[in-house]
Formats: structure tokens, sequence, C-alpha cells
């Protein structure tokens, strides 16, 4: 137990070192913040998440700190019309007027996340819901499954979170509804709607998927399913999540029974064979989420064991054999390829890692 909090604290530590009064650094050389590469929304989103599971663990003046930041570089990210724009160079100054579908999905999944935390104080769930009110007439535009898998998560916590909808009034009972619960219950509706029709019309015989291709971020799809199911009730959404998490579990565990995610040197099109390199940290954390969801929703065993199995890829029970973090910094390693580790220690890498340890902690 003592080396497992050491190995903790050393991870937490990185974390740390990887982040400056702007935000959390995009890349690494080695070990080193690449500040040529300067910062990213969809890291920083991500790492919110990360500090927020800290802060729910610790409750200390560090991890909120930390939410602080991440939180800010959201904030600033924020165009008025609602959308978040994504890279920013190291001179804070953001090089597109607006960032990708998935980087819209990842940041309200993360503002979701830090609203579902008690431990956040009041004054940060009220500009996550800011936030979030600003985005709502840009979400509704998103078309990209990962997009709406990530949006859907983040708006799905919300939901079924009491109060989350509410400004918070610190000393007082008054609260004021900021978020309008039918609207956004009937976004979620639409989005489990679409992705279950685009889940019938490319599942095929021996193909249980959304697309004719399974690339990355594949277990946002059944984990945003699973969350709609058990907010709307409907089996037939239920149905469709696990039949697609099934399908991807097939795909991404050896027969040893260890996590190898589909690699992202050319990925799994239909009719060929699953890419096995590169492996993904960030695909390991995603995955583990998923099968939690299931797991909670159903009671099934099953789903945990193979959480934690996710988990472990982590620690060396992958594909090489290998732990990816890095005993002397508690760093994660940035991936598994063909011929060894990749031995940059970027920003996704660790966050990753941060989510899937606190989330698992706590299983």
């Amino acid at each position: 137990m003592a080396i497992q909090l050491v190995d903790t604290l050393r991870a937490d530590d990185y974390l740390r070192r990887l982040t400056d009064d702007t935000g959390i650094f995009q890349h690494t050389k080695f070990g080193v913040p690449d500040r040529s590469k300067g910062y990213t929304t969809d890291d920083n989103a991500r790492a919110l998440i990360a500090a927020v599971l800290i802060h729910k663990q610790r409750r200390d003046p560090g991890s909120l700190d930390l939410i602080h930041t991440y939180l800010s570089f959201v904030h600033h990210a924020q165009q008025e019309q609602g959308n978040f724009r994504n890279f920013m160079d190291y001179n804070r100054s953001f090089l597109e007027e607006r960032g990708s579908e998935d980087c819209q999905g990842r940041t309200v999944w993360a503002l979701g996340s830090a609203l579902s935390e008690a431990s956040v104080p009041a004054n940060l769930h009220n500009t996550c819901r800011y936030l979030i009110r600003e985005a709502l007439p840009q979400l509704a535009e998103l078309r990209s499954p990962r997009a709406i898998g990530y949006a859907l998560v983040g708006l799905g916590l919300l939901l079924e979170t009491p109060g989350a909808l509410d400004y918070a009034f610190p000393y007082s009972q008054e609260e004021e509804s900021i978020l309008p619960h039918d609207e956004i219950a009937a976004l979620v509706e639409r989005w489990g709607q679409q992705l279950h029709d685009q889940y019938t019309h490319y599942r095929g015989e021996d193909w249980h998927w959304y697309e004719d291709s399974m690339t990355y971020g594949n277990a946002m799809l059944p984990w945003a399913m699973l969350k709609v199911a058990a907010l709307t009730g409907r089996t037939d959404l239920q149905a469709t999540a696990r039949e697609s998490l099934a399908f991807l579990i097939r795909h991404t565990f050896a027969p040893e029974g260890y996590f190898r995610p589909i690699g992202s040197n050319g990925w799994y099109e239909r009719g060929g064979e699953p890419a096995r390199y590169d492996e993904q940290p960030i695909e390991a954390c995603e995955t583990m989420l998923a099968l939690l969801e299931a797991h909670h929703l159903t009671g099934e065993p099953r789903y945990r064991e193979l959480a934690v199995a996710c988990h472990d890829w982590y620690l060396g029970r992958n594909s090489l054999g290998v732990s990816l973090i890095d005993p002397q910094s508690g760093a994660c390693y940035d991936g598994i390829h063909a011929s060894g580790l990749n031995l940059n220690q970027g920003s996704e890498s660790i966050i990753s890692y941060s989510i899937a340890r606190s989330v698992m902690a706590d299983e």
C-alpha cells in the first residue's frame, strides 16, 4: 500500500510539472514539456477531469489549484458564440477560431464531470454551468459520432446528478435554474437515437459497430449509449450499447485476457484485421470507464473484471509485458510500439493514467 501511495504521489507530481500558470502542455520531449507545441483545450479539459478526481481523494490546495488552472483555460477557450477553440501556442495565442467537434464534445464531458463531483467548490460549479449554457446552441450542431459520444457522457452526468443544473448560492438554500433540463434531456435522447440509427445502418452479421471502421475513442460510443439507456429507460438503446460493447471487447482483449487496444498504426477497417500497434494510453482509460458504466448498470461482474484489466494495462499486463509507468518520475509513456515503448511522456498519457487510477481506487 505504501509503494502504491508513493507511485500515486509521483504521478500527481508529474501532472503538476507539465502544468504552468496557463495550463497543461500538450507534448513533451521525453520527460520535459515541449513549449514549441503549446497547449490544447482537449488536454486541459481532460486534465480538469483528472484534477477533480484527485481533489475528490485529497481535498488539498494543490489539486484545487489545478482545477482552477484547467477550468480557466477552458473558459478562455470559449468564443462569444459558445464554441471552444483548441490549439494555443506558447505565447497564449489561439491558432484557430474553432476547435474540432471532438474538442467541443470532450470539453462538455469535462464540465459535466466537474459538476457531478460534490467536493468541487460552488463557485467553480457555477463557472461550469455558465460554460455549458453558452455552448448549448453550438452543441446541437454536432455531427461526429465520437464528439456526440463525449458530449452525451458529459450531459448525462448533468442529468443524473441532483442539483447540477442550478446555480449554487453558498450559505443559503437559494437556487436559480441556469441550464434547461428539458432542452438537455431532449438533446440527449435525440443523440442517442441518432447513434442507434447509425449503428443499425452499419451493423452486419459479423460487424456490430457504428461505422465501417474502428479507430480512436471507440469506447465512447457504447459508453454514451449506456448513459442514454439508463436515463431514458429504453431497452433498445441498452441492447445496442451492450452488443457494440461486446464487439469492442472481442477485438480489444487478447486470448490471454490482457487489454490490447486497436492500434493507431492502421486502425481496424471492416473486412480487415485490427492493427496491433501503436497502442495508446487513452484507449485503456476510456474503455475502462465504459466497462465500469456497464458494470454499474447491469451488475455483471465480468465487466468489472475487464475494467481492471484495462487499468492493469498501464502496469505491465499488456502485449509487451512491461509497465508504462516510469518508476522514477511517475510519468506514463506515450504508448506501445512493435519495437517497444514510446519514450515520450506527454500530457494525454499521464492524464489518462491519472483518471484510470483515481476511478479504480474508488471501485
